[in-house]
């Protein structure tokens, strides 16, 4: 058998079984321990070299060896091979389809998974369609920049509502998305045997560590795949908001309110008003263009001309797909010979007196709206002058037009309706208040004039949904006939899926106490400044005794930090005073003892605060406790490091194998109980009395080119294991212990995969 094959030094590790068009992956052992008994298992394999891994078709043999790794060769007499990949990630892709097809038939969905070929190989992309949930999710494993995903989503989105995409790889475009949508998805493969299990996972801007979750505990439902890792998070992308840029020096305008804005523009959003304006910016021709204005004041009068400056903050708005706007929050009037200069007016006098719109300001007053300013004739108008237009009254006479008669509003949309009447919730929020119905009837228009109790239900669930732990519940803000909430709240949030809502009375002190917490919910998000957001109010089925109130749940959260920042305290003087934990510290005790000194002041000392003393008292407190958590514990490792180098150094890899990563010779040079050149020693000295079971540490640290140092086969020869022969077989056995270590130490930990290198003799037990 020998002649017949090829010698082969390219390490064929994957193959596909049963024929060439196969897509059933395999991967085959590298230890010959393991490959005779893969043998045993599987007597009827035949093994290919498939064309869903971008093979040629030809069949494949598996090679045993003891001194190098175990391969698959190709069989004499076949086609020359052009595959470009065979390492054990070169068939991810089909163990990937294989684990989706798995969950379909679970979960009893109907769907399609496909592999990609985007001109690399057939192992780019896993597509998963799910045609009743009419959404479609990528597995990419092909490098991609943001042009290609761009592209690419847009193609993948033309019959279905929403595209969710996974990456193999973190760079440049996963922090793309990670910035603009709040979270990005991703996904990894790790060798178990001769499989090679797929995980999900999720990163947020709050929790940067990736949340792991194997693949089989996902679920393909009706809504995509969910993993634990990703249940809470909004899969469906939120609309890209418009790119803001400041601009440089002075806008001028007039405003067109009679113009319409095209109703699906993307500069729409709540607690902004969109109107047509003729703007010139500095010495640039005017044009029609679309404002921003902000949305809790009238318009100013259209006759007039207004400007602004860089003090009063003017963004330039661009939208991804196209289109421009202008961003103003506050500007002044133009007296009449300035707005002449601007060729946005003709040359009149003003009266002597107005009372313009709110947002308006004077030129010489401070940058901040003011509810009404007076305006003034020109300064720059002379005496001389004066008396000149008073000797020519006819001359200077000026026809004022009759005023237009104010256009009727076009009644709101359904849609319309739900987006103002969440604005106007949003708005009473910051100002800490509540709204009655009658209020928002009479603010939205015809479209909620005369509803009855059932549609006023329907129309706050499609205001309200989808229900997030995250997003207060708006709807709690509404009054009635003085009634402290609305009488359909219970049957809004059994609809939203609040559990027990719809089983609780009325007048039920838990459904008020429910209430006044929802409402702290939306104070402390919309209100400024923004302060801690209470915990949700868990309804309780009738009969069950009380769960503890928040005002506990408050104090429960004060005593906790209050006795972290104690222990910090303990901790900090044996630490040096410029190391870096050390400062760390007291930025967190700084911060906590803030935060209680504000949540111990009555509710009428705490309104009094300036937003200034109020910054930084009102962080979240469940970010401060982690922080806290944190800190606690790096002190608490440095100040118990012994003078062992050892010791130092394997707390430190202990740290690196939580976070499932590795580390460069490179970085271990802060360490200060580990002097330079002496890193492999000590990397030697931290596995020597390696348990049984437990992973060898060195192996997370890597030369600076991600390659293993020569001391992890010292380190395995002193604690009595025996080296591989073979750079092939050492570097194996080192990537297992890499898998071992980070199993051990996640959270919670997993199954460690079997040691691939054995006792030596002289170690062995008897």
């Amino acid at each position: 058998m020998t002649q017949l094959l090829f010698s082969d030094h390219r390490l064929v590790q994957t193959a596909v079984v049963g024929d060439a068009h196969s897509d059933h992956p395999v991967l085959l052992p590298m230890d010959a321990a393991e490959l005779d008994a893969w043998r045993r298992r599987h007597p009827d394999y035949t093994y290919w070299c498939g064309y869903e891994l971008g093979g040629c078709g030809s069949k494949l043999t598996d090679r045993l060896y003891h001194d190098k790794v175990c391969h698959f060769a190709h069989v004499a007499g076949g086609p020359t091979c052009g595959r470009a990949a065979t390492g054990e990630s070169s068939a991810d892709h089909l163990f990937i389809k294989r684990g989706l097809r798995k969950l379909l038939g679970q979960h009893g969905q109907r769907g399609t998974v496909e592999t990609r070929d985007l001109g690399s190989g057939p192992g780019d992309a896993v597509d998963l369609h799910l045609p009743t949930a009419r959404r479609r999710v990528r597995f990419q494993l092909s490098q991609l920049d943001y042009r290609g995903w761009r592209a690419a989503n847009q193609t993948l989105g033309d019959d279905v509502d929403e595209v969710d995409w996974l990456f193999g790889t973190d760079g440049p475009l996963t922090k793309e998305l990670l910035g603009r949508y709040g979270y990005s998805l991703r996904f990894r493969l790790e060798t178990a045997g001769g499989e090679r299990r797929v995980h999900v996972g999720a990163q947020t801007l709050a929790e940067p560590t990736v949340q792991w979750s194997p693949l089989e505990d996902c679920r393909i439902t009706p809504t995509g795949l969910l993993a634990p890792a990703t249940e809470a998070i909004r899969i469906s992308p939120p609309r890209p908001k418009p790119l803001a840029f400041p601009i440089n020096g002075t806008v001028h305008f007039a405003l067109d309110p009679e113009v319409p804005v095209p109703g699906d523009s993307p500069f729409a959003t709540e607690g902004r008003r969109l109107v047509m304006a003729d703007v010139k910016s500095m010495d640039n021709p005017i044009v029609r263009a679309v404002l921003s204005l902000p949305d809790d004041s009238e318009l100013p009068p259209a006759q007039y001309v207004y400007g602004t400056d860089s003090h009063d903050h003017p963004r330039l708005l661009v939208h991804e797909g196209g289109g421009w706007a202008v961003q103003l929050d506050r500007f002044y009037r133009l007296n009449a010979h300035d707005a002449a200069r601007t060729g946005l007016s003709a040359a009149t006098p003003e009266p002597l007196s107005t009372e313009p719109a709110a947002g308006i300001r004077k030129p010489e007053t401070p940058v901040h709206p003011l509810p009404k300013v007076r305006a003034v004739a020109d300064p720059r108008e002379s005496r001389r002058s004066k008396k000149k237009r008073l000797a020519e009254p006819e001359r200077n006479k000026v026809v004022v037009a009759p005023p237009k008669p104010s256009p009727e509003p076009v009644p709101l949309t359904r849609p319309e309706a739900v987006r103002r009447t969440r604005a106007l919730l949003t708005e009473a929020a910051a100002k800490r208040r509540t709204v009655a119905w009658s209020e928002i009837g009479a603010t939205a228009g015809p479209v909620l004039e005369g509803l009855s109790q059932s549609e006023i239900t329907d129309f706050l669930v499609e205001l309200e949904a989808p229900l997030t732990a995250t997003k207060p519940v708006l709807s709690a803000l509404l009054t009635e006939h003085g009634l402290p909430f609305l009488s359909c709240l219970p049957t809004v949030l059994a609809k939203l899926g609040v559990e027990y809502a719809a089983d609780v009375p009325l007048h039920d002190p838990q459904l008020t106490e429910w209430v006044t917490v929802e409402r702290q919910r939306a104070y402390a998000v919309f209100a400024d400044p923004k302060a801690w957001v209470p915990p949700r109010v868990e309804l309780r089925a009738p009969g069950e005794p009380a769960a503890s109130p928040a005002p506990e749940v408050l104090a429960s959260v004060r005593q906790e930090i209050f006795e972290l920042v104690e222990q910090l305290e303990e901790l900090r003087p044996g630490l040096y005073a410029g190391s870096a934990i050390s400062k760390r510290i007291g930025d967190a005790t700084r911060k906590a003892r803030g935060w209680l000194r504000f949540h111990d002041l009555p509710d009428d000392e705490k309104e009094a605060l300036s937003n200034s003393q109020r910054k930084g008292a009102t962080a979240n407190p469940e970010h401060l406790r982690r922080t806290l958590e944190e800190v606690r514990a790096e002190a608490a490792r440095q100040a118990a490091i012994k003078t062992q180098p050892g010791d130092e150094l394997r707390q430190l890899l202990v740290t690196v194998a939580r976070r499932a990563a590795t580390i460069t010779r490179s970085e271990l040079e802060g360490l200060r109980s580990v002097k330079d050149g002496a890193q492999e020693l000590v990397l030697v000295e931290v596995d020597r009395n390696v348990s049984e079971d437990a992973p060898f540490l060195s192996a997370l640290v890597t030369n600076d080119r991600g390659l293993p140092l020569s001391s992890f086969g010292k380190a395995l020869q002193a604690a009595g294991y025996k080296v591989p022969a073979s750079k092939y077989a050492l570097r194996r056995a080192w990537r297992r212990e890499q898998e071992r270590a980070h199993a051990a130490y996640a959270d919670p930990p997993r199954p460690l995969p079997e040691r691939l290198v054995r006792r030596s003799e002289a170690q062995s037990p008897a």
